[in-house]
Order: C-alpha cells, then structure tokens, then sequence
C-alpha cells in the first residue's frame, strides 16, 4: 500500500443479516469477506451485538480464522464483548453505542459521559495488543475524552453527512461535512489515529475521502446492498476507485 492511500474496511455485518432471515447457512459472512479482501480491502470490520441480530459468536470464529486481513471487532463496552475481544485478540476493536430497539448505531458514543468507565474498560484490550477505536461524533468534547481515556483510534460518525445529503439538506450537509474536516485535524493534532464511517456511498464518500487526516474508511450497508445489483467484487472495487481518486 502506498504510503498516502486511504485504508477500506469493508462490514459484511448485513450479509448476515440476509443469511439470518432464513435462518440457514447462506449468504457466509466469511465467504462475503474473502472476496472483499480480494476486490481490494485493507480490513474487514464486523459488529457483534448483544442481541446477535447479524454477526454471531461463530462468524467471529470463523473470521479470526480466515482472514489474512485485519478485523476489526466492533462491540458495546460490555464484560461479555470484552471477554469475547480478550479470547481472540482481534488487530483492532471498536467500541460503539448500543441499543436493542435501534434499526442502526444512531450516533456516537458519549465517551465524555462515562470517561472513568471506558478508560478501565479499556486498559486490558490495550495491554492484550488491541488497538482500541472509539465511535464518536465530530465533536471536540468526545476527541478530548477519547484521547484522556487512552484510545488509539477514533473513528468519527458520517451518518449525519450522509443524511443530509440523502435528503437534499445540502447546507446542513455541508455544515456537517465541515465539522468532520475541522474534528479530524483536531484529533490528529492530538495524536489520534483518525477513522470514519457510518452510510457512507459512492455519492458521499470522496469529500471524506480527501481529508488528510482521515486514515481509514468503514463502510458496510451499501456495499452489500450494491452487490445484490452488481456483485461484491465490482461495488468493493468502485468504491476503492473512487477513495484513491480522491486522496489523488
């Protein structure tokens, strides 16, 4: 990879949530990761709720096994996601808000809030060689918080941006797209790793894609909706096209 390219991780979360309407084997959340990490993925990125609504116990398994990528193992600051994290020691983790009755992660974590906690939450997946991603708004109280607690990694919520552009809020979009320039400089000055994601689409993604700072992308849900039209392998290869125009 060249030093100035922009890392993919592509969330094969939704593969299993197909597979799981059924409740059979098909689609495999592992065979959808394979052929992302061919088509050009950096990563893959993999949510195990609480509920297991998509990805399951034995899809972490099976991926901490297969790939020859990094996962990167997204889940709630809980004892029992932090046991999970402890057993695989997956190459990095994210820690992200969470609730039952939401379709999506609706926003960032309030890391502010809970300061005290996440920092003791955190320590042991550090010192098991974890690098430790935070899921956090643009927002400069919560990029204070996270690099107080010891984070690694933040990674900074798009779905906001997206969303007003879905909807033709177009001033609100870039008012949003502004904040998620100035909070990526800012958290990168500070000494964070700075990532981003959330409903990211070929529409949206090359103004984030441009940021300097920004190391990493992660996107899941239109990937694997692109692919019902187009296939995997060609959605994952556009949108890698399309990051590395914009990072030039």
């Amino acid at each position: 990879m060249a030093k100035n390219q922009l890392r993919l991780g592509v969330n094969i979360d939704h593969v299993a949530t197909v597979r799981n309407a059924r409740g059979g084997a098909y689609p495999d959340p592992v065979r959808a990761a394979k052929l992302a990490e061919e088509a050009g993925a950096d990563g893959i990125t993999a949510h195990l709720r609480e509920d297991r609504r998509h990805i399951t116990d034995a899809d972490i398994d099976a991926l901490m096994a297969a790939l020859s990528v990094p996962l990167n193992f997204e889940m709630a600051a809980t004892e029992e996601m932090q046991r999970i994290a402890l057993r695989h020691r997956p190459h990095a983790v994210c820690i992200v808000p969470e609730k039952r009755e939401e379709r999506t992660t609706e926003g960032g974590l309030d890391v502010a809030r809970e300061e005290n906690r996440l920092a003791h939450f955190i320590a042991p997946l550090r010192d098991a060689g974890c690098r430790v991603s935070i899921f956090i708004a643009a927002d400069r109280r919560q990029i204070d918080a996270a690099h107080r607690i010891g984070a690694e990694v933040i990674e900074l919520h798009t779905g906001a941006y997206c969303d007003y552009h879905a909807e033709g809020r177009f001033e609100d979009r870039d008012r949003e797209l502004e904040a998620l320039l100035e909070m990526s400089a800012y958290a990168h000055a500070l000494g964070l790793e700075v990532h981003a994601g959330h409903g990211l689409t070929f529409d949206t993604v090359q103004p984030v894609a441009a940021f300097p700072e920004v190391k990493e992308l992660n996107i899941g849900h239109f990937l694997i909706g692109e692919a019902i039209f187009c296939g995997l392998t060609p959605a994952v290869q556009e949108m890698r096209r399309l990051m590395d125009a914009a990072r030039g």
